[in-house]
């Protein structure tokens, strides 16, 4: 199952006692994290007794079960929480799948990590419990979807074309697609339906041809490209982090596009399964012609690495931002 049925189930019922999220998409992991823990000790004041976090980093399985079996203080539910699952001891992993097999009901234990060896006896116990959720990035389709729950969620029904609008606009970056549509939920008041007027009277514009400018100066390794097109786009007031989350989901096209040519689809074909319209298809062939996969790996590690420091350096965002474009065009 997908994370976000882990999200849906979160919120039309009370959490169940063990939650598995593996996978990349941090925002809904972190999302169903919110979920869990608000439907098991809520916002009381006994809430600082009821909740516990461990880390995986040399993760002690008995200290994990032993708090998830201890009865809640003054309340009907604990939440135990336990990050980078992946991180901890295969050992300990497997001790914890005892528990995961026969969990106490009166507490909710999520655990989260970005992979686990779906051998091992922790996702077998979990998928057989049906409390394994994969957490992959979402596709532009899938993004349409939860763009559309989400508003549904905070009481404003978007349409279809609003949805598409909002992608067009922002992406596959979940956090922004969210911020806006809190944006969009107050500017067309309780109860309203989002239509793309809304939207375009809301949310700003990337503009396609410039970050595919830049996308394709990264494929050439022009670095004094680049630069441009990413400084029109600083220009026209584009956050450097959103400028970087464009970057990084047409890169995720190009991957996709080379997968989609390499297993033998035809051009429009492959367009399709990389999340693209069909007349990109040819350009967006030629990129995936110039990318090699270890140009691809290295990119997405610079793209990782430019978020976190865009996200908690204190250097002007715009610099961050620009030396990791002059890293991305160094062959």
């Amino acid at each position: 199952m997908h994370v976000l049925d882990a999200i849906e189930q979160l919120r039309e019922h009370a959490p169940g006692p063990v939650y598995v999220l593996v996978g990349e998409e941090t925002f809904l992991i972190e999302r169903a994290v919110g979920l869990a823990r608000a439907g098991a000790v809520g916002a009381g004041g006994m809430r600082g007794f009821n909740d516990d976090v461990f880390q995986g980093q040399g993760l002690s399985a008995g200290a994990v079960i032993q708090t998830a079996g201890t009865l809640p203080m003054l309340a009907e539910r604990r939440f135990v929480l336990v990050r980078h699952l992946d991180a901890a001891p295969l050992a300990e992993q497997t001790a914890l799948a005892a528990y995961v097999a026969d969990p106490n009901p009166s507490t909710c234990l999520v655990c989260t990590a970005s992979k686990l060896d779906g051998r091992g006896a922790l996702p077998k116990a979990a998928k057989k419990a049906r409390a394994l959720f994969d957490a992959k990035p979402l596709r532009a389709r899938e993004v349409h979807a939860f763009a559309r729950s989400e508003a549904k969620a905070r009481g404003n029904p978007m349409s279809p074309d609003a949805a598409d609008a909002l992608v067009e606009a922002l992406g596959e970056d979940l956090s922004a697609v969210d911020d806006a549509i809190e944006r969009l939920s107050l500017y067309v008041g309780a109860g309203q339906r989002i239509d793309a007027t809304a939207v375009a009277a809301c949310v700003t514009h990337v503009r396609p041809a410039t970050i595919w400018a830049l996308v394709d100066a990264i494929g050439l390794m022009d670095d004094a490209r680049a630069l441009r097109a990413a400084r029109s786009l600083l220009a026209d007031r584009e956050p450097p982090l959103r400028i970087l989350a464009m970057v990084a989901r047409q890169l995720r096209m190009v991957a996709r596009m080379r997968e989609a040519l390499a297993s033998g689809l035809p051009e429009g074909d492959a367009a399709k399964a990389a999340g693209a319209p069909p007349f990109k298809a040819r350009e967006l062939k030629a990129s995936a012609r110039r990318f090699t996969l270890p140009a691809l790996e290295q990119a997405f590690e610079t793209l990782g690495a430019t978020d976190l420091a865009l996200k908690g350096s204190k250097r002007p965002p715009e610099v961050v931002l620009e030396e990791a474009l002059m890293r991305l065009c160094r062959p």
